[in-house]
C-alpha cells in the first residue's frame, strides 16, 4: 500500500463546511508554526524554541491496521490532549479524546503511555480510533458505518495543550496531522452485482486468481452493506456483499422478506468461478428466524419479529434479545444443526442486548455434540462485548436509532467501549485465522 498522502484545500471541496472549517483550521495553524520556527520558534510556558509536532505512521492504512501517534518536542511533565475528530459519510461530526502527561524528554508516545481521563484509560494505542463518539449536540441514535468503501474515513489528530475537551476548542492547537483508513486496498475490485435476479457487490483481491470465496450476510437492517466484503477482499478473499431486504433493486415492499432460499442458493452459484466455501462464521446470531414464513420458500409478509418479545428500557429503548431465545423460536424455524458438515466459528458478546447470543451457543454445541460433530465447532466468547462484533478499531455504538416509520425506535446492542474494542480486534484475527486454515486448501 502506497502510504503517502496529500492533502489540500483545493481537494476539500467535497466535504461539508464544518469538516472544511476544520481542515482549514490545521492549514492555518500550521503557516502559523511555520512562521514561528522562522521566527524564533513557539513558546509554550518555557523557552523551548522548537515546534511541536504530531506524527502518525503510517498516515494512511487499512482500517484494521494499527497507527502509532507520537507528539514531540514538548515541554517536560506537562498536560496535553490527542483528539481525534472526523465527519461520517452522512455529514455528521465523530470525535474522541485522551488525557496525556509528556515524559521527562518532551514526548508522548500512544504506543506505550497512558492516557488519564478522556474518551479512554491506560495504555491504548488505538484508543482515539475505537473511542470515536458523537460530538455533542449531534443527532439522536447515530452509529457510524462506511457507505462509499472507494473513499477513506479521512480524521484530523490534534495536540491540545492541557486536559481538554476537543468540541470546546478553548485550548491552543500545539501540532495536527491528517490520516486516512480505509476498507478498500489498492488493487480491490469492486463489482455491482445485477444477475440472476441476485443484487449484491462482489470484491475481488488484486491479482488474477483464483480466490478463496465468502458470502458475506447481515442481520435485519436492510440495505447494501459492503465495508466488511471491501475489507475482506483487501485481505485475499473474493467477498460477495448480499442484499436480501430493503433494497431499491428488490423485488415487492421495502418492508418485506421477497425472496427465499432460492435467492440465496443463486447467490451462491455466483460464487462457483472460485473455491468454495468450506467454513461457516456467524456473530451473535440467533439458531433460527425470528420472523414467521408466509411461504416455503422462507418469504415473509413483513420482517419485523413477534412483539411480545420486545422488552424496553427506562428510555424507551428496544431489545430484542428475547426474540431470539431458542424457546421462543418455532421449531420450523429453527436451522437443522445436527446437519453441518463444514467447521463454524461462533462468536458471542457476552452483553449482546440484541440477540440471546450466549443461549444460542449452548444449544448450538449441544447439537453437535449429540450428533457426534464436536470437532466442528469453534466458539469464541467475549465479557463485556455487545452484539455490533465488527472490524477491529471501528467504535460500538451501544444504542442507535433502528427506524423512524411507523415509529421511532432506538435500539439496543450492548457492550461497553474497552472491552467491545479488545473483542473486535481478538475476534478479527481469529476469523482470518479461521478462514486461512479453511479455505486455503
Amino acid at each position: 500500500m502506497n502510504y503517502c498522502t496529500q492533502v489540500s484545500e483545493n481537494n476539500l471541496a467535497h466535504v461539508s463546511p464544518h469538516w472544511l472549517k476544520l481542515c482549514k483550521h490545521f492549514f492555518v495553524h500550521a503557516e502559523t508554526y511555520s512562521t514561528a520556527v522562522k521566527e524564533g520558534g513557539v513558546r509554550w510556558k518555557s523557552s523551548f524554541r522548537q515546534a511541536p509536532v504530531l506524527t502518525a505512521a503510517p498516515v494512511r492504512a487499512l482500517i484494521d491496521e494499527q497507527i502509532c501517534i507520537k507528539g514531540s518536542f514538548l515541554p517536560p511533565e506537562c498536560p496535553v490532549t490527542v483528539c481525534a475528530q472526523m465527519q461520517s459519510d452522512d455529514g455528521d461530526l465523530w470525535e474522541a479524546f485522551a488525557h496525556y502527561n509528556t515524559n521527562a524528554d518532551g514526548t508522548v508516545n500512544l504506543t506505550k503511555d497512558h492516557s488519564v481521563g478522556g474518551s479512554y484509560l491506560g495504555c491504548e494505542l488505538m484508543g482515539l480510533f475505537w473511542g470515536l463518539q458523537p460530538a455533542p449536540g449531534a443527532r439522536e441514535g447515530l452509529r457510524l458505518r462506511k457507505k462509499n468503501v472507494e473513499t477513506p474515513y479521512v480524521m484530523l489528530l490534534s495536540l491540545l495543550e492541557g486536559h481538554v475537551s476537543p468540541s470546546k476548542r478553548q485550548s491552543t492547537e500545539l501540532a495536527a496531522v491528517i490520516t486516512e483508513r480505509w476498507y478498500m486496498a489498492p488493487g480491490v475490485r469492486r463489482t455491482e452485482i445485477r444477475q440472476d435476479g441476485v443484487v449484491g457487490t462482489l470484491f475481488l483481491p488484486p491479482g488474477p486468481g483464483p480466490f478463496p470465496a465468502m458470502l458475506d450476510l447481515w442481520g435485519m437492517g436492510g440495505g447494501m452493506v459492503e465495508y466488511r466484503s471491501a475489507l475482506l477482499a483487501s485481505r485475499g478473499y473474493a467477498s460477495l456483499s448480499l442484499a436480501y431486504i430493503g433494497h431499491k433493486d428488490l423485488p415487492g415492499s421495502p418492508t418485506r422478506i421477497n425472496v427465499g432460499d432460492s435467492y440465496f442458493e443463486s447467490a451462491f452459484h455466483l460464487l462457483q468461478d472460485h473455491r468454495q466455501p468450506a467454513c461457516l462464521i456467524c456473530v451473535n446470531g440467533p439458531v433460527g428466524s425470528t420472523v414467521k414464513f408466509s411461504d416455503p420458500d422462507g418469504r415473509t409478509e413483513h420482517f419485523e419479529s413477534d412483539q411480545k418479545y420486545w422488552t424496553y428500557n427506562d428510555q424507551g429503548h428496544v431489545s430484542f434479545k428475547e426474540v431470539s431465545l431458542p424457546e421462543n423460536l418455532s421449531s420450523e424455524s429453527k436451522v437443522k444443526i445436527e446437519r453441518l458438515t463444514c467447521p463454524l466459528m461462533y462468536i458471542v458478546g457476552e452483553d449482546d442486548l440484541s440477540a440471546s447470543s450466549m443461549e444460542t451457543a449452548n444449544v448450538i454445541e449441544e447439537t453437535l455434540k449429540a450428533a457426534g460433530k464436536s470437532q466442528l465447532f469453534t466458539c469464541l466468547s467475549y465479557p463485556g462485548a455487545g452484539h455490533l462484533i465488527e472490524p477491529p478499531y471501528t467504535p460500538n455504538s451501544r444504542a442507535s436509532l433502528w427506524s423512524v416509520k411507523p415509529q421511532k425506535l432506538v435500539t439496543l446492542w450492548g457492550g461497553h467501549p474497552a472491552p467491545h474494542a479488545a473483542a473486535q480486534e481478538d475476534a478479527w484475527k481469529k476469523i482470518l485465522d479461521f478462514m486461512e486454515r479453511n479455505l486455503r486448501r
